[in-house]
């Protein structure tokens, strides 16, 4: 809309029509139901996980990203999570979005997901995996009906510290749709069997083949510890945008819960918050031991 101010009398419906055009197709920061740096740990075959994402936004963009369109100032939004280990490469997962905007609930209907990893990621060195995620969208969310994420996932891990990039590409279907750049990070030390802290690095970079501006694009980052409390999985994150086109303030938490398996392994590997052929079979066999250096 900037270039709009270099037209004058007779090329004001030009103007208009630019300015229309840019605010349907701009997309400032919006909050997001799942606030996550995915580390290729699934659930154990046969097990049932359930997860509850909330992130709440204190100081966001206070513009819609499209016209009638949810603001992420002051909005808090998530989603359960439940997936399933169809087996130890192998997992389906199920996201009922959802987001609360001055005390109104709106819905995001659903994603499914299907997870492919390296078996038993939380005990290599080196591993990885991909996500795909298909999401049935609402008009309050996005622009489009359809959208698939494809979350690739590369790690290196040893006894103190792991570092993991997921270099995700969002793509919509429709009149509106695009393919967008949106990677994330994490850096994290542990302190002991169920305790880390670190840094999750989140970007959107705007269309693929056409990055938007830097000010307009969204780069955060939050400061995250992972814990165990009894049963339950814990992940807590405070994120502070770094570009005008990002969310100043966010608070993230999730809580995860595996449920027992009788006679098998009742515990997932670390992404909760923490038969087939296999097609991952080619993944590195080094294993690190807690205690080595």
């Amino acid at each position: 809309m900037t270039g709009a101010s270099r037209y004058q009398g007779r090329h004001a419906p030009m103007c208009l029509a630019a300015a229309i055009t840019s605010l349907a197709f701009a997309v400032p920061a919006q909050a997001t139901d799942e606030i996550q740096v995915y580390n290729a740990g699934i659930a154990a075959p046969g097990q049932f996980t359930i997860q509850q994402h909330l992130n709440y936004v204190g100081i966001g963009i206070k513009e819609p990203p499209f016209p009638g369109g949810i603001v992420s100032n002051h909005s808090l939004n998530g989603t359960p999570e439940f997936a399933y280990g169809l087996t130890d490469w192998w997992e389906l997962g199920l996201y009922l979005p959802f987001s609360v905007q001055d005390g109104r609930f709106y819905s995001d209907a659903f994603k499914l997901r299907t997870l492919f990893v390296s078996p038993h990621a939380d005990k290599r060195n080196f591993f990885y995996g991909v996500n795909f995620e298909l999401s049935n969208e609402t008009p309050p969310f996005a622009q489009t009906r359809w959208a698939l994420e494809i979350r690739p996932i590369i790690g290196v891990r040893n006894a103190e510290y792991e570092f993991i990039v997921n270099p995700i590409v969002d793509i919509g279907f429709g009149r509106y749709g695009e393919a967008d750049f949106a990677p994330a990070a994490r850096l994290a030390r542990k302190f002991g069997d169920d305790l880390d802290f670190g840094f999750e690095y989140y970007a959107d970079f705007g269309r693929i083949g056409s990055f938007s501006p830097l000010r307009e694009q969204q780069h955060t980052l939050f400061a995250v510890t992972d814990f165990k409390a009894g049963v339950l999985d814990i992940n807590l994150g405070v994120g502070y945008g770094l570009t005008p086109g990002s969310d100043r303030f966010v608070v993230k938490s999730i809580i995860g819960y595996a449920f027992p398996v009788p006679g098998g392994n009742n515990r997932p590997s670390d992404r909760a918050p923490i038969g087939a052929v296999n097609p991952m079979a080619h993944a590195s066999l080094r294993t690190f031991q807690p205690g080595a250096e």
